[in-house]
């Protein structure tokens, strides 16, 4: 997101953040897995791309594909500012390739930037790595944000609560990514050779009742439900994301139970899932031609020698 005006600085800064997670904190805090735009152990950068761009709005295609940035905006080193990138769209993909293939090596292998202007207002995206251009291979994400609440286009996210998806970090501080991870996912890649890096926006809505991730309101959400009926902060059955009515109150009950029936058999057509099956919560709708996940760049730590 390009829009720098004093409105959308204000909201962002005023958002509430969910509660601290398990997951590295923000950049240049203790214990940050942030890498620095400058950072000498980057020894190449993305040179090449393809990109097809996503919706403005995925649930309205009527509005158009995004149209900010150039191509050449993502290859070279990061720039870290907020203007030169390309912008992604809803579920929009950008694959990169290098001069020479990305290796496996100690710690980090590469890192991949985007140009959020504060710590909190983040728009992630999936990665994932191929050794043949054809077979590509996602790394494990995983999203804690809740999903009681849809978080809104100028919304903020804990970045504690993110892990392994790209965006984490703010503008000049890559989220780094290590092939140690993908080593035995599949015959197919080779985590010595990667030849390309492909990054694809997360469509950040949330269907709140889909407690389950199956992408219906059905009895199984019904279940999960059930077991946190009466439930409040701190008893052993609470399950935040169950908290649905709004305002959240801080206890499930007929509110919720309400709310729960008006979406029955309502179906999430347009949410993104982590690794373990949780809808992931980004900033929703983000209906701007510099809409989605915004690309600045793509460094090498580790280089396949020629």
């Amino acid at each position: 997101m390009l829009r720098k005006s004093l409105l959308l600085l204000i909201l962002a800064v005023s958002s509430s953040v969910a509660s601290a997670g398990p997951y590295a904190p923000p950049a240049e805090e203790p214990n940050s897995t942030a890498i620095y735009m400058d950072d000498p152990n980057f020894v190449a950068w993305a040179t090449g791309i393809t990109i097809q761009r996503g919706y403005v709005n995925i649930s309205e295609p009527s509005l158009g594909y995004v149209s900010y940035g150039n191509y050449s905006n993502a290859l070279g080193k990061a720039e870290g500012g907020i203007y030169s990138v390309v912008s992604l769209g809803d579920g929009g993909v950008a694959t990169l390739t290098f001069d020479h293939a990305i290796t496996n090596g100690p710690g980090y292998d590469f890192a991949v930037f985007e140009n959020a202007f504060i710590n909190t207002f983040l728009e992630l995206a999936f990665v994932e790595v191929s050794s043949d251009g054809n077979n590509f291979f996602r790394f494990n994400s995983v999203s804690l944000t809740p999903t009681n609440t849809q978080v809104g286009s100028f919304g903020a996210l804990d970045t504690t609560n993110i892990h392994n998806l790209a965006g984490k970090y703010c503008a000049g501080y890559g989220t780094p990514f290590d092939l140690q991870e993908l080593k035995d996912v599949n015959s197919l890649l080779d985590v010595n050779s990667i030849t390309h890096v492909r990054i694809i926006d997360v469509v950040g809505y949330v269907q709140p009742a889909d407690f389950s991730g199956d992408g219906i309101v059905n009895f199984i959400d019904y279940s999960i439900f059930a077991a946190a009926y009466l439930s409040e902060p701190n008893d052993e059955n609470w399950n935040q994301d169950c908290d649905i009515a709004q305002p959240v109150d801080n206890i499930i009950d007929m509110l919720d139970l309400a709310w729960f029936v008006d979406e029955w058999l309502s179906e999430n057509n347009y949410a993104s899932y982590d690794s373990q099956g949780h809808q992931i919560n980004d900033p929703w709708p983000t209906p701007f031609y510099t809409g989605g996940f915004d690309l600045d760049a793509v460094g090498v730590i580790h280089q396949k020698q020629p």
